[in-house]
């Protein structure tokens, strides 16, 4: 690539250019919206506009001088790949949560030089840090401006699309009965204020939906909820005029989008405000008046949400069902198409697997973009294929496929991998050591209260047998007809918080891996439901029910290097498997069912 013409240095080159008129020497571009969104709508895309960098996580800073990219090793291959020609140096860092970028901007900025961010966009624990970094090495922090602004003349509109409801016959617990609940979570903190800025909180607690970020069924908004009533601030004329009826008889105003700040601003001096700091933006922080009292503690409805009701969960396992229909519909295609020399890509696995999961009932739509990864591909774990780069199913080697719906009962999310045409030794103990892992965490048992965290190594120990790693998360906490990713629970390396115990009701995924550059990737991914094991002399416990429904392909598994007991958990997980999707497909979907669930022999 001709470095001077890269869409993305001449992007860099018109940032400098405004930075210098602003008066700054420098910008950090999170990747974050004034809602802390993992998933942004395209307004906020400001990294990925001007670094050309399209994984979902990562952090631009730019000087005068310089400019890099900070991403964790789910991303390295991607990152190399798309800053390539954009004279933008790729960090590498350990974790999505890591703050290298924070050392950066200390050793490349000078004292007196001015870095600006945008505080809209800019998380409170996040700022809190930033502004220490900066005052130690006499930077001057300026957050009061937006430095994309007036560099991304093509920077799209705010999302318009309609709220709707979540119908009742999916969201068991009316919105009154959320807000009363949260209200009284407001009470034993002390607060009579409680500001909310997270769009899966928002979602939850209105049993509203919409569809302003691609693959999550939210809605922009802010919500302010008082003792006798709350504050929607959502784009005008999104909401329509029965369901504004609806609210308003449950207590629920609407408000412009952009009056937030305001109306946070005009708070009476007694008020008592509850905010997460891990989520909330400094500059809706900074619109609370001097006399207001500020209590910080993790959202109420985030610990509420993160556990699902009876009745939700008999929804998710009808979702997971219907799922698992369109799998066997989608994987027995497949076969048949590859055994009739059919050409097949990576885009065709997304559109014939994306069509199935459409035919099923209650599907909204994917809850992510599909990952199909053929041979080196599939080692890049948030890899996505294109029309201009992608790869055919042609030849020897491993398929990767990871996926999952929206439906109104419910957000799936699975990974398989499948063996193309001859496969290898190699292959063979990859895929064993990744399902051993997976195993392990699935049979697990352990006291109730246990931090997420603590079950990461679970997973990892098969694999650290073999001296493999992967570098991303075993499980993230799952959304109810909501995001994919959602908290406040995980299973992974993070450093253990009280919010992270694993609960009843708790949809975790379970998703160890092995990835060689250049090669092969392997992950196996189902959902978890935590539920109730039996209690002891030592305390109450709790253990694993496997939600996802879809065949294991055991003509990648080394029985050899199974035990006994695991083929046994493989063959009963089949058995289940079998039951629950064989009334609900037929013909050639049944046959590769019948087949694909067949009893491995130890």
């Amino acid at each position: 690539m001709d470095t001077r013409t890269s869409p993305a240095r001449l992007r860099i080159d018109r940032l400098r250019e405004h930075l210098t008129r602003l008066g700054l020497q420098a910008a950090l571009v999170p990747s974050s919206d004034p809602h802390l969104s993992e998933y942004l709508p395209e307004h906020w895309q400001g990294r990925a506009w001007f670094s050309g960098f399209t994984g979902s996580m990562g952090t631009l800073v730019v000087t005068l001088r310089e400019a890099a990219l900070f991403a964790d090793a789910r991303y390295w291959e991607q990152a190399e790949t798309e800053l390539a020609g954009s004279g933008i140096v790729l960090e590498k860092i350990p974790t999505g949560t890591s703050a290298n970028h924070l050392e950066w901007i200390r050793t490349h900025l000078q004292r007196g030089e001015a870095l600006g961010v945008d505080a809209q966009v800019l998380g409170l624990a996040d700022a809190k840090a930033l502004r220490e970094v900066c005052d130690e090495a006499g930077i001057t922090l300026r957050t009061d401006t937006d430095p994309l602004a007036g560099a991304w003349p093509e920077r799209p509109g705010l999302p318009s699309a309609p709220v709707y409801e979540h119908p009742a016959s999916f969201a068991p617990v009316s919105r009154a009965d959320k807000l009363a609940r949260v209200r009284a979570d407001m009470g034993t903190l002390g607060a009579s204020h409680h500001l909310v800025s997270t769009v899966d909180d928002i979602a939850w607690i209105t049993n509203l939906r919409g569809s302003d970020v691609e693959y999550n069924p939210i809605l922009l908004a802010h919500l302010l909820i008082a003792p006798a009533r709350a504050t929607l601030f959502v784009g005008a004329g999104k909401v329509p005029p029965e369901l504004a009826d609806q609210l308003a008889a449950d207590g629920v105003l609407l408000a412009d989008y952009g009056q937030a700040a305001a109306q946070i601003a005009a708070l009476p001096p007694e008020a008592v405000l509850l905010v997460d700091p891990k989520r909330v933006t400094l500059g809706l922080r900074e619109a609370v008046p001097a006399p207001v009292r500020v209590f910080e503690a993790i959202n109420p409805s985030t610990l509420a949400k993160g556990r699902k009701t009876e009745a939700e969960i008999a929804q998710v396992r009808e979702a997971m069902a219907e799922d698992g229909a369109a799998m066997c519909a989608f994987y027995a295609w497949f076969e048949a198409a590859m055994a009739r020399g059919e050409r097949i890509t990576e885009l065709t696995v997304d559109e014939k697997l994306s069509a199935e999961r459409a035919r099923r009932a209650n599907f909204v739509g994917l809850s992510f973009s599909t990952i199909a990864g053929f041979n080196a591909n599939g080692a890049m774990p948030h890899y996505r294929a294109l029309p201009e780069s992608h790869a055919v199913i042609e030849g020897h080697g491993l398929l990767l496929i990871d996926s999952g719906g929206q439906y109104l009962g419910g957000t799936t999310d699975i990974t398989r991998v499948w063996p193309i045409g001859t496969v290898t030794a190699d292959h063979r103990r990859d895929f064993t050591r990744v399902l051993q892992g997976m195993m392990n965490l699935s049979r697990a048992r352990f006291p109730a209260g246990t931090p997420g965290p603590m079950l990461d190594t679970l997973a990892r120990a098969p694999l650290w047998a073999e001296s493999c790693e992967y570098f991303h998360g075993t499980g993230h906490g799952v959304g109810y007809f909501l995001n994919v990713h959602e908290g406040p629970q995980t299973i992974s390396k993070a450093v253990v918080a009280p919010q992270m115990a694993m609960r009843p009701g708790m949809i975790t995924s379970n998703e160890p891996g092995i990835y060689r550059p250049g090669r092969w990737g392997v992950r196996i991914e189902n959902l978890l439901l935590t539920v109730p094991a039996p209690a002891s002399e030592f305390g109450e416990f709790l253990q694993f029910e496997t939600l996802t429904l879809c065949p294991i392909d055991t003509r990648l598994v080394e029985p050899a290097l199974m035990r006994a007991d695991e083929i046994a958990w493989l063959n009963a997980y089949h058995a289940t498997v079998r039951e629950r999707l064989a009334p609900r497909v037929s013909g050639d979907a049944l046959a590769w069912l019948l087949a694909r669930t067949e009893p491995l022999a130890a």
